[in-house]
Order: C-alpha cells, then sequence, then structure tokens
C-alpha cells in the first residue's frame, strides 16, 4: 500500500490499522501481527515483504517473521502474480470465519494442554498419597485433588464448548 500523499487519508488509514489492531489483540494476535494483518486488509492488492517494511517502518526482517506467523494461523496467503519475481501477500479475505477458526483451535488446544499437565499433577499427586499420610495431611491432599477433578472437567468443558463452535460454523 502506498502511502498517500494526502496526510487525512494516512491519519486514517493509520487509525483504522490501530484501532482494528485492537480487537485482533483480543484473539491472541501479537500487536506487530495485528498491524501486518490490517495493512494487508486494507490494501487492494498484495504486497511484498519491501512494501509492508516501508509502509509500516518495521524492518524487512520483523515482516517476514510476522507474515510467517500469519502464514501458520491461515490469516494471509502467499500469491502469484505474473511478472512479478517477489513473493506477495495478501489477507484471507474471509476475516470472520479466519480469526474465529484460529482462535477456537487456539483456546481447544490450550484447554486439552492444561487438562493433560493436570492429569500429571493427579498422578505425581497419587504417587505421594502415601506420604500425606503419614505426614497427617491427606485430608488436605484429597481436597487438592477433588479440585484438580473440577479443573479437568472444567477445561473439558471449555474444549467441547468450542468444538460445537466450530461444528456451529462449518453448517
Amino acid at each position: 500500500m502506498d502511502k498517500t500523499n494526502h496526510p487525512k487519508l494516512e491519519e486514517f488509514q493509520t487509525k483504522t490499522i490501530h484501532e482494528f489492531s485492537k480487537t485482533l489483540e483480543m484473539f491472541g494476535l501479537a500487536p506487530g501481527d495485528a498491524r501486518l494483518f490490517i495493512t494487508l486488509y486494507i490494501n487492494p492488492s498484495p504486497m511484498t515483504l519491501d512494501e509492508m517494511s516501508e509502509f509500516l517502518g518495521k524492518s524487512k526482517t520483523s515482516m517476514s517473521t510476522g507474515i510467517r506467523s500469519l502464514l501458520d494461523q491461515g490469516l494471509v496467503e502467499r500469491v502469484w502474480v505474473k511478472g512479478v519475481r517477489k513473493d506477495l501477500y495478501q489477507a484471507n479475505e474471509e476475516l470472520y470465519r479466519s480469526f474465529l477458526s484460529s482462535f477456537i483451535e487456539n483456546w481447544v488446544q490450550a484447554a486439552n494442554e492444561h487438562k493433560n499437565n493436570i492429569s500429571h499433577l493427579q498422578m505425581d499427586m497419587r504417587e505421594s498419597h502415601r506420604t500425606f499420610h503419614k505426614e497427617n495431611i491427606a485430608e488436605q491432599a484429597n481436597y487438592l485433588y477433588e479440585r484438580t477433578e473440577e479443573m479437568k472437567i472444567f477445561h473439558e468443558w471449555i474444549a467441547e464448548a468450542f468444538c460445537n463452535l466450530i461444528d456451529s460454523q462449518k453448517k
């Protein structure tokens, strides 16, 4: 995207990028990646790393890292244009679906990971059960174990709720 020669339009571009990036940060995107995505989203044509770097005033290396992150999340795509030798990138046009899918998948993955970590913790607690009895803290240990069971159920519920969102999104 070329910076315009019109100060007011440049101001609106900057404010648009700034404001919408706040929303995307709520979905877990790093601030720089959010600004990069918005820049691509509001640009009418695909951009090279050099163009992104110039527009955002960041290094080409920073742009490359950001693009890789956005590609991994399915938020941008590499496009081919006849006669252009440099890689070009554009934002995935299905903004709602892209972000919702990425956001939900991250939550499901995180919930499952936390549930597994709690399960491992419970195994360690069970192995220490004899020690807890000897030291007369079995009641406290049992209470903590019950709480971790509730935490596992909570994480299962979160994962299930988000999986249901994925299913409803596909319809």
